[in-house]
């Protein structure tokens, strides 16, 4: 594609992720308590809004939430409910990757601004969610945000072993795949690293994998075969109201630690039936934990060209049943565990023929 030149997108990374939600408070004591994450910083908006920084290792998520009707996060809760509104990329020069995004044809949503060391800058990516750069001046804190200040009187919660985003998964409605994948590619200068057509039963799904030269920033772009009948993808379009972020995947570099430890915190995980788990064997050989670790904790496991992977998602808490959060350890695999979704689908078949 076209050169990057000095726009820094080769060298982007996730700086933070902005979900709006409906109760700052209670959402950030849950993440704390649950996840192991640590309230830092807060911010009071002129624009009608009240924010709180999260995160912990390489992970930090913004929860924002309107206090003025005519707020951005308003707006979109009352369209979506809580979501993913912002997927922030750190960059080198936000004014230059920003201005560099628009000659390419990206969408403008926010000028390049500073404030307290820290410049920012926004485009719109898919759906409502947009990107925003961030760069850092020199002798700023890496995780300062412009008009935060330090939390005070935050206790961090119990720690879990995620240390970061691995990727997030995008729902795209029918016909958008292309062009969001083309988005990505000639605007961000992201490559496609994998496409694939995952069929399970009546239901398919077209799924292209879309990350940045880094390797730092994946998407998992997933949009629903309308010739089939309707299935997950479907049902998150139609109740998030259109495009969006449907999950988000942290990574652990050890995975029965991480699940048995927020499991415990208070997070409901998806279950699997006990086939699953005996005709494992038969699809590969763990490099990595037990059968009887893997089935005690519901987690799956997937094995590509690379190596292996072990995975769960957990149950959606949202009023929608919308967004949900994956865990996720990576023995060598590169991709995302698409075998797991026919080994359930039989798992769940033999079970039912007893």
């Amino acid at each position: 594609m076209n050169a990057l030149g000095n726009t820094g997108f080769q060298d982007m990374s996730i700086d933070h992720v902005t979900l709006y939600v409906e109760d700052l408070d209670a959402k950030a004591a849950e993440l704390a308590r649950t996840y192991g994450l640590e309230v830092y910083a807060t911010a009071v908006a002129e624009d009608g809004a009240r924010s709180a920084a999260v995160g912990r290792e390489r992970i930090r998520l913004v929860l924002t939430e309107a206090v003025a009707d005519d707020h951005p996060a308003a707006v979109y809760t009352r369209l979506h409910g809580e979501g993913v509104a912002d997927i922030a990329l750190k960059v080198p020069d936000a004014a230059a990757a920003f201005a560099e995004a628009v000659r390419r044809g990206a969408q403008p949503a926010a000028e390049p601004a500073e404030q307290d060391g820290v410049t920012t800058a926004s485009v719109m990516a898919f759906g409502d969610v947009r990107h925003t750069f961030v760069q850092r001046h020199e002798g700023v804190p890496g995780d300062r945000l412009p008009g935060y200040v330090p939390a005070q009187g935050h206790e961090p919660g119990a720690p879990t072993g995620l240390l970061e985003i691995d990727h997030f998964a995008v729902c795209l409605e029918p016909g958008e795949l292309q062009p969001v994948v083309e988005f990505y590619e000639r605007v961000l200068g992201f490559r496609n690293t994998f496409t694939e057509k995952i069929v399970v039963g009546s239901q398919a799904m077209d799924s292209e994998v879309v990350q940045n030269p880094s390797g730092m920033v994946t998407l998992t772009l997933i949009e629903p075969d309308t010739r089939r009948e309707p299935g997950q993808i479907d049902f998150f379009i139609k109740n998030h109201g259109g495009a969006g972020v449907q999950h988000i995947a942290f990574r652990t570099e050890d995975i029965v630690r991480s699940v048995g430890t927020i499991r415990t915190q208070g997070v409901d995980f998806l279950t699997t039936p006990a086939t699953y788990y005996r005709m494992l064997g038969d699809r590969l050989r763990l490099v990595r934990h037990s059968t009887d670790r893997l089935a005690a904790l519901n987690i799956l496991a997937d094995e590509d060209h690379a190596g292996q992977l072990f995975q769960i998602f957990t149950r959606s808490v949202h009023p929608r049943r919308t967004l949900f959060f994956e865990v996720i350890e990576r023995a060598g695999a590169t991709t995302f565990g698409s075998g797991n979704i026919k080994a359930l689908y039989e798992a769940v078949e033999a079970e039912q023929q007893g």
